[in-house]
């Protein structure tokens, strides 16, 4: 059984950073996509960032493009997402989420509107305020 385990949560003024972690635990065959996401209007889950299984595919929102940074560790099955200049509209629930998809595509895909990953984690609140 997979399980996904965030951290790194909290609560930071505005331009304060976060990072968060994912631990995946449990068997997932190889490749994998993982990543991050959160709530949205109108929407059940809106794709923040994805990270193909070797790391040469990345997906950013537009809205985080240049503040957010994500990274894995296969070694140690996690996922980063290191986030800077954090503005109030980043407060959020952020999941971790991972789908197993290995082509190229695979980090705009699942980090798409049509890419409902199978894998999820609990959550992880971050609250961004003065």
């Amino acid at each position: 059984q997979v399980q996904l385990v965030e951290s790194g949560g909290g609560l930071v003024q505005p331009g304060g950073s976060l990072r968060l972690s994912c631990v995946v635990a449990g068997f997932m065959a190889d490749p994998y996509v993982i990543g991050w996401f959160r709530q949205a209007p109108e929407k059940e889950h809106e794709g923040v960032s994805c990270i193909g299984h070797s790391d040469d595919t990345i997906y950013y929102v537009d809205t985080v493009k240049g503040r957010f940074s994500i990274s894995r560790d296969n070694a140690k099955n996690t996922v980063y997402l290191q986030m800077n200049d954090l503005k109030p509209e980043d407060t959020n629930v952020y999941y971790c989420a991972a789908e197993m998809c290995g082509g190229n595509y695979c980090a705009d895909y699942v980090c798409s509107d049509s890419g409902r990953p199978t894998y999820w984690g609990q959550g992880t609140q971050v609250t961004v305020s003065s």
